[in-house]
């Protein structure tokens, strides 16, 4: 790893860090990104500390959380990721697809729970691939996997208070429209901008739909339709730091152009023993601050997120390095993504929160400066977000 020094041309670079951080209107530039994505252990404290500055003033003194069920709508997927335990082919153990009716009982259970949001994960377009897949949508009586996914964001809508965010994978401009219709926001993980992992033996290979092009169209076409959107990077799958520094800077850049991204998510790779990736290294700590820090210094007025489950059990660090959201947390469904990984216990959660010197608020799957362009809508959708949303846009149950 390049180690910096301090010569006039480093400490020229933390004066320039330490002035973006002063001022929530001017992000760091590409280089000094790529600088300090690779700063030595012993800069590492100021690189934290200036992007904790810089997410005091874009939120200050509040963290905030989705009180979630997990509905994985299907594991079947036509994409073969090095990293993915959650994926199944038609036949396998633990292949299936729920129901309508085991979609509703889940919603329901966490209602009871005070869960205000529905994320629905599934594979991407499995039909294209798998006549199973095929035969079992023409039973439910739907054409394709987003139809399905349509139909049933729009059940839990009708039926429960949660609200739905669906991550299907790719979208044309027509699904982003319809799926916007029953759910309030939505989204896509970036990942990465290097086409190379998609060469054979890579972790994309044979996975299509992770080439970034598509990718950062289907994130485009949300921001033109001017629909809140999730997306992200993961971190350890064989990209360098400036991949990293890249990814972010294509993040902030459709951010810039269309305002829609109500969120930025940096997911650190965990090894797991049945994924063909079982003996890649892991991402270490220090590299998950550094990523988190400069995300921030990169975009100092975007909502950034990091998942606690993936950096247990010291978690609470995460804050030190400048998010300001922990993502979904279950108290009823496992991450079915990520399922050796169990969620905190809310209190816990509360607990390290408030000894860091935040409040930890429940928000909704849409973040409150971005209910506006949905709430303005008319229709069931804005109709069941102003029953759960509080005066200033968060859940109206506590945390």
């Amino acid at each position: 790893m390049l180690r910096q020094t301090q010569s006039d041309e480093s400490s020229a670079s933390s004066g320039q860090i330490a002035v973006a951080a002063e001022s929530s209107c001017e992000p760091v530039s590409r280089e000094d990104a790529c600088r300090w994505i690779r700063a030595a252990e012993d800069e590492l404290p100021e690189l934290m500390a200036c992007a904790r500055a810089a997410r005091d003033r874009f939120k200050p003194g509040v963290i905030t959380y989705s009180r979630k069920v997990f509905i994985p709508l299907t594991n079947l997927c036509r994409d073969y990721c090095g990293y993915c335990t959650f994926r199944r082919d038609p036949g396998q153990p633990g292949a299936h697809t729920m129901t309508p009716d085991e979609v509703l009982h889940v919603a329901q259970e966490g209602e009871k729970l005070g869960c205000t949001e529905a994320l629905f994960s599934l594979g991407d377009k499995p039909e294209l691939v798998f006549p199973e897949m095929r035969d079992t949508l023409r039973k439910l009586g739907y054409r394709s996997t987003l139809q399905y996914l349509e139909a049933m964001c729009e059940l839990v809508l009708r039926e429960t208070s949660l609200l739905p965010h669906p991550n299907p994978g790719l979208m044309s401009s027509e699904w982003i429209a319809r799926l916007s219709a029953v759910s309030p926001s939505m989204g896509l993980m970036l990942e990465t901008m290097n086409d190379a992992l998609l060469t054979p033996g890579a972790a994309h290979d044979n996975a299509p739909d992770k080439l970034p092009a598509k990718r950062l169209r289907t994130i485009e076409e949300a921001g033109k339709q001017n629909v809140p959107f999730t997306t992200g990077i993961l971190i350890g799958i064989g990209e360098s730091p400036e991949d990293r520094v890249g990814a972010l800077i294509a993040i902030r850049d459709l951010h810039r152009r269309y305002g829609h991204i109500q969120e930025v998510i940096i997911q650190n790779f965990r090894v797991k023993a049945e994924i063909p990736m079982a003996n890649w290294p892991q991402p270490s700590r220090g590299e998950m601050l550094r990523t988190i820090a400069v995300a921030r210094l990169l975009m100092p007025e975007v909502n950034l997120q990091a998942p606690p489950t993936l950096s247990a059990p010291d978690y609470e660090q995460l804050l030190d390095a400048g998010i300001n959201d922990w993502g979904g947390v279950s108290p009823l469904t496992p991450d079915f993504i990520n399922p050796e990984r169990p969620w905190p216990h809310l209190d816990d959660l509360e607990r390290r929160t408030r000894a860091k010197g935040f409040q930890l608020r429940q928000r909704l799957p849409v973040y409150p400066e971005f209910m506006e362009r949905v709430a303005s809508k008319p229709g069931l959708l804005s109709q069941k977000l102003m029953l759960v949303a509080d005066s200033d846009g968060y859940a109206r149950r506590a945390a």
